[in-house]
């Protein structure tokens, strides 16, 4: 059920080693409001590809629309937005925010404090055309400490086990024009605990995009620890995007 004509169908989009489920929290709130609300399958390959491929299928929708990206969730939702008219707000749950020709790689060379360097553990793989690639994963006696720390030791062990492969190709993509947070509305959910992208490398994307920023004492998935957090961001954004329709 939606809540009125103009309410927007909210559509998450997680970023690597997770998949949508990562979201049931947020999804089963936000349908409790009467939101539409759409788990995102993000295929994890390239960022051109995976905006396009989500492009796409936000043409399908009809009315508003609000975006939710986690970590590279981020650099896709920034992309797939533009030229976009029905996408009203971006949200970013410790969210990359990349410039144009900026990567995932030099940020963190600047912002010092990430772990996921270090446990990253690297698969080859070869594609169907034959061309080699390479799929990053996060060694699982590693998993918890750089990505979900504040995450019951079980459930992070869970979320180890069923991480998604995220391509080195996507990791050091950039942006190859300007990011829709460059002209549409931002809020960030900015977790203080975060050991994947430093708290202040979240700060310095949230203000340079003008986003209205939310402090959250969270690991990198706040959206798991903090739902309630996440979840009222969300509706901040929603809320104030109806007004301002």
């Amino acid at each position: 059920m939606r809540m009125a004509a103009e309410s927007p169908t909210i559509v998450l989009v997680h970023g690597a080693w997770a998949d949508a489920t990562g979201f049931d929290a947020e999804i089963r709130a936000l349908q409790d409001r009467g939101y539409a609300t759409i788990g995102f399958g993000n295929p994890l390959r390239d960022l051109a590809g995976d905006a396009a491929y989500l492009a796409e299928f936000l043409r399908t929708l009809s009315g508003p629309i609000v975006l939710v990206g986690h970590s590279y969730g981020g650099n896709v939702i920034s992309t797939a937005a533009i030229g976009n008219e029905q996408v009203q707000a971006l949200v970013y749950l410790n969210g990359w925010m990349c410039d144009v020709g900026e990567s995932q790689q030099q940020l963190l060379e600047r912002f010092a404090g990430s772990l996921v360097g270090p446990s990253i553990r690297p698969v080859p793989f070869t594609n169907p055309d034959g061309s080699e690639g390479t799929d990053l994963y996060l060694a699982p006696e590693a998993f918890q400490e750089a990505f979900a720390a504040d995450v019951d030791p079980a459930k992070a062990a869970v979320m180890a086990a069923a991480q998604r492969p995220y391509a080195a190709a996507a990791f050091a993509a950039t942006p190859s024009a300007p990011p829709a947070w460059k002209t549409l509305p931002c809020w960030y959910l900015l977790g203080t605990e975060d050991k994947a992208i430093p708290p202040e490398l979240q700060r310095f994307m949230a203000e340079r995009a003008n986003a209205t920023i939310v402090e959250v004492a969270a690991s990198h998935v706040s959206f798991v620890s903090q739902p309630e957090a996440a979840t009222q961001l969300i509706l901040q954004a929603a809320e104030a995007r109806a007004v301002a329709g």
